[in-house]
């Protein structure tokens, strides 16, 4: 298997920005590149207290790439803030700790102290009531915590179809709810960032990405992810339709469940209790474009938190979820 640390290092932030290239010429990651690192630069010129949302997952890899290239020589001007649940896969945990280190970020972490203090966890209080106190009422803690005014998000309009209907700029009330129609219009990619009192914005600069444009600069830009987005032979059981990798001992057996070994990789990453995996041999970035392009599943058919029920995630994103 090849995993992110045989591969070289990721490319210098500034070494392919396409910047000296004639518009007219540009590829399509090349357009994709450049839209993205332009609002980057735009929110920057217009908050006041900015900060990227950081999952530690593919999304959140090239968010942070495109930030580092945005601002390069400079480290990007805001903090990293993972919205911690306790119950990440480990090899993220790890991944980010190494990350952060290399590449001199400030990073923030929060979890919720009353999620905490009543052990709230997937497995006996489910996804919904899991996913609403220790990420969507978390969230909103540490943005108000710190009083950030404008948070990047990794969002892709193409995941799924809530997320289809925002815009670039998401704007959220002061109790950070989202009114999907009362957006504001983003004609010709000119960006409002004009706030209400105590307003805040969550914006997703690769909006217009689509999981084969990610993987295919994360190829291009020698990107380093979590080795779970790679296949392996790893403990998995089936749960509810879902290939769940056994991570640790809190995850209890049902009866009759016995783990196995099985080839498997993650096409996205959360808590790993709620995470389904996907069969692949695919060991290597190439195999991985190479599944995209003949794949007709959803990337996001494996997170149990989009099936708790109908309309589910617009649901979320109007009480707060990013």
């Amino acid at each position: 298997m090849t995993s992110t640390s045989d591969k070289k290092p990721a490319a210098s932030p500034a070494s392919k920005t396409g910047s000296t290239s004639n518009a007219r010429t540009l590829t399509h990651l090349q357009r994709l590149e450049a839209e993205s690192i332009h609002i980057m630069r735009e929110v920057v010129a217009e908050a006041d207290n900015p900060v990227m949302l950081y999952s530690v997952g593919k999304d959140s890899a090239v968010m942070l790439h495109l930030a580092r290239k945005a601002f390069f020589p400079a480290t990007p001007p805001f903090p990293l803030l993972h919205v911690d649940t306790g119950w990440k896969f480990k090899a993220m945990y790890d991944f980010r700790d190494k990350i952060v280190k290399e590449y001199g970020m400030e990073l923030l972490t929060h979890i919720n102290p009353e999620g905490v203090a009543q052990k709230v966890n997937p497995f006996t209080h489910g996804s919904a009531l899991h996913t609403d106190i220790m990420k969507t009422q978390g969230l909103k803690q540490a943005l108000d915590e710190h009083r950030f005014d404008i948070a990047f998000g990794g969002a892709r309009r193409d995941e799924e179809k809530s997320r289809a209907k925002e815009r670039v700029f998401s704007f959220r009330s002061a109790q950070h709810r989202w009114d999907a129609k009362n957006q504001r219009p983003e004609l010709w990619s000119l960006y409002n960032a004009r706030k209400q009192r105590d307003e805040s914005i969550r914006v997703f600069p690769i909006s217009n990405w689509t999981e084969l444009d990610i993987w295919q600069y994360i190829h291009r830009e020698n990107i380093p992810i979590v080795p779970l987005y790679l296949a392996g032979e790893r403990p998995v059981v089936m749960r509810d339709g879902a290939m769940i990798m056994v991570d640790d001992d809190r995850m209890p057996m049902k009866e009759g469940e016995v783990p196995e070994m099985r080839s498997v990789r993650f096409r996205t990453l959360g808590c790993y209790p709620l995470t389904g995996a996907v069969e692949s041999t695919a060991t290597t970035l190439e195999e991985i474009i190479q599944e995209m392009l003949l794949t007709r599943t959803s990337e996001r058919q494996g997170r149990m938190i989009d099936h708790d029920s109908a309309a589910s995630m617009e649901k979320k994103k109007q009480e707060g979820y990013f």
